[in-house]
């Protein structure tokens, strides 16, 4: 597993697919990232699961936080 990972997603917005790079390195984290789409506010949360490395993302609109 890579330390930075490539992962596809949906724009909780537009419902376009976006690519993000998620750092693997940090098991859990929490930013805002702008769809490369609409740019429009994502809430990013991210879990890296220990044992497969392989990381898990939930994506929120900002006015759903």
């Amino acid at each position: 597993m890579n330390e930075l990972e490539p992962v596809a997603a949906t724009c909780p917005y537009c419902g376009e697919p976006i690519e993000l790079t998620v750092d693997c390195t940090v098991e859990t984290q929490r930013y805002v990232e702008d769809c490369e789409v609409c740019c429009r506010p994502i809430d990013v949360e991210v879990r890296v699961h220990r044992a497969s490395g392989l990381p898990e993302l939930t994506l929120r609109r900002q006015d759903d936080v």
